[in-house]
């Protein structure tokens, strides 16, 4: 799955539960997440189309307000969230920013999400959200917030989808996106090679904690550096005194290790991952098929 995403700021979608590993606060870096999100898709016949994406969901702006799992229309978000995305500061760009993805993954290129909000200066701005890739296209009407099986594999879903587009850097990469929801034509993987790693959680559920998890393939680490592309493996960090390396998780993702210790092979044809471990540090046997598997473009 190809798409092309610029820059996504991760104010992922509820009312979330645990508050700890979220509250990270905008730093100088934060005007340069303000750009508008642009996409285009590629679109092709049969299920999910295809999607190449300039990923940019920026690790610092975790928001609990930006939307609720309410309807995902205008009309049916709660007050938090209404405030959120017309909010004329700093805080609404970000909302904005996440909304306009959470709709391109979760709606249809033929749905939209249409709202205004109004700057300081009196200047009224509409928006309009178009989707792209369709893993809830009933989430208009329904709430996705229902503690049902479905709805958990949907949830899981949409947030495999923002977090595999998460950017340290905030800078714009193209990526290939598969799972098993996602087609990938020859032309693709041929020319994204170099498989990065894999992302999943659940940031919309109300039955259990907001997680969001992912892993480094070993074989694109050096790829994944050199295209400013950390959130799987780590940001590398030098303390300007010492020289000491760290390395960061990214954010409110927590980065559980190499995919070939985690996760229990790959596709045949497409070469994504077919499941990883859901929590490695509790137990060593549940494992989720609800994964997205990123793939970068070879060095020229």
């Amino acid at each position: 799955m190809e798409l092309y995403c610029t820059r996504l700021a991760a104010l992922l979608v509820v009312p979330l539960v645990t508050t700890a590993c979220i509250g990270a606060e905008l730093d100088a870096e934060s005007d340069a997440l303000l750009d508008e999100a642009e996409s285009a898709l590629e679109a092709d016949n049969g299920h999910l189309p295809n999607a190449l994406s300039p990923n940019a969901l920026s690790p610092n702006a975790l928001s609990p307000n930006a939307l609720s799992p309410n309807a995902l229309s205008p009309n049916a978000l709660s007050p938090n969230a209404l405030s959120a995305i017309k909010n004329p500061g700093a805080g609404g760009a970000l909302s904005r920013e996440l909304l306009r993805y959470v709709v391109s993954c979760a709606l249809r290129p033929d749905q939209t999400f249409s709202f205004s909000w109004t700057d300081a200066n009196g200047v009224v701005h509409p928006e309009v959200y178009r989707g792209e890739l369709g893993y809830a296209a009933w989430w208009t009407t329904t709430p996705l917030g229902t503690p049902t099986s479905n709805n958990t594999y949907v949830q899981g879903q949409i947030t495999a989808c923002l977090a595999a587009r998460m950017n340290w850097y905030g800078v714009s990469v193209r990526i290939s996106l598969r799972n098993n929801e996602m087609a990938s034509t020859p032309a693709e993987r041929a020319a994204f090679t170099v498989r990065e790693g894999a992302f999943w959680g659940n940031v919309l559920s109300t039955a259990e904690p907001p997680f969001l998890r992912a892993c480094y393939s070993p074989a694109g680490v050096a790829r994944a550096r050199q295209l400013q592309r950390e959130c799987a493996a780590g940001h590398i960090s030098v303390d300007p005194v010492t020289g000491a390396t760290t390395v960061q998780q990214c954010g409110a993702m927590q980065i559980v290790g190499s995919c070939d210790t985690v996760c229990n092979g790959t596709d045949y044809t497409s070469g994504f991952y077919r499941g990883c471990l859901k929590n490695p540090s509790v137990s060593p046997w549940e494992r989720t098929d609800i994964v997205m598997t990123t793939f970068l473009p070879p060095a020229p």
